[in-house]
């Protein structure tokens, strides 16, 4: 990365955690990912679920079809994900690798968050097999770190997560290639940072410039409600020491998160922020915080191609310092979603 007075030039990076949807919500909200990004890992938790190699290359094809009508639209290469069921066939797992298409499977547990009902309701107990194919084909495991269980408090479910899933599931599939999605806490970094064997972790723009008071200022704020939800500040401090510190376990994931304003704001409202439309300047924002503009390229654009062995782009982007206002509504579907921090002013802005 090249720092100037009023720019920063990067290479081009990638978004290793985003949702896309399906329909009219993908056709609206695709180019904004592709406008940043060059390469995205696409969420698989569609109703219903992506489970297998033929359905991941048809929604690819959905994808690439929705994206062709936005003609000022750069290259862009989705990275399609499976959605691990408890009855996932371990065959599978070849067809994903010899794909080239499928380049992770993601782990929800049932009922942890948007359209996880399907997910898994022990990981070991009834996915050994396909983990041992996965770990066999170098395909890595994304795991929504939160354990589920009601007797335990939200705010402590990625730290149980650890003890009651990832230690004994590193024990047992050590060379088991594991991303440990949107990491929310000190537990979560420190854990990532020091653990054996290939483990990452993405982390989100959310994470990283709030903590749980934005969700109550002034009110119920549902448009910072996401899970995992956001943590204490402690825990916001810690994302921002890891994501900009020299390990090269954690990388950008934004899981930005397409819900139509109404469904943000109705009684029982949907878990999830928008980010796509702003991303890199809403990371931007995070880094410059702590001053480590310069960690933001190894971050966004080094570190997650080095993990999912791809190579790294050939282009480069551009942002520009100067205000700028981040919409308050933005045109979606039919109706109107809600950007995270929205009616704010970021300092920095993508323009190229």
């Amino acid at each position: 990365m090249t720092v100037a007075t009023q720019q920063l030039r990067l290479r081009r990076p990638d978004d290793w955690h985003v949702h896309l949807r399906d329909g009219a919500v993908l056709q609206s909200v695709v180019a904004h990912t592709a406008r940043q990004f060059a390469r995205a890992i696409v969420m698989p938790n569609l109703t219903p679920p992506v489970t297998t190699t033929a359905q991941a290359i048809a929604y690819q094809q959905r994808i690439m079809a929705a994206l062709a009508t936005h003609t000022d639209a750069p290259d862009f290469t989705a990275l399609m994900t499976l959605y691990l069921t408890d009855k996932t066939p371990a065959d599978e797992i070849a067809k994903a690798k010899e794909s080239g298409v499928v380049h992770a499977v993601k782990l929800y547990p049932a009922g942890a968050t948007t359209n996880s009902d399907a997910g898994v309701t022990d990981l070991l107990k009834h996915c050994g097999a396909v983990l041992e194919a996965m770990q066999k084909h170098n395909l890595p495991l994304l795991v929504h770190g939160e354990v589920t269980d009601p007797t335990i408090d939200v705010f402590d479910r990625e730290a149980v997560f650890i003890d009651r899933v990832m230690l004994p599931l590193r024990k047992q599939f050590p060379n088991l290639k594991v991303v440990f999605e949107h990491i929310t806490t000190k537990e979560g970094a420190d854990y990532v940072a020091t653990a054996e064997g290939p483990v990452a972790a993405t982390i989100t723009p959310q994470h990283l410039l709030y903590n749980r008071n934005a969700i109550f200022s002034g009110g119920l704020r549902p448009h910072w409600y996401c899970l995992p939800i956001l943590k204490r500040e402690l825990h916001r401090e810690a994302l921002l020491a890891a994501a900009t510190s020299d390990s090269n376990r954690f990388f950008l994931g934004t899981d930005s998160a397409p819900h139509v304003k109404g469904q943000k704001e109705k009684d029982c409202g949907c878990a999830g922020c928008y980010s796509a439309y702003h991303a890199m300047e809403l990371y931007a924002a995070a880094f410059e915080s702590v001053g480590k503009l310069d960690r933001l390229e190894a971050f966004a654009s080094l570190n997650g191609p080095a993990f999912y062995d791809l190579p790294v782009n050939d282009s480069f982007i551009t942002l520009e310092r100067t205000e700028t206002m981040i919409p308050d509504v933005l045109d979606m579907a039919n109706d109107q979603i809600v950007p995270l921090a929205a009616g704010e002013s970021l300092n920095w802005r993508f323009v190229e």
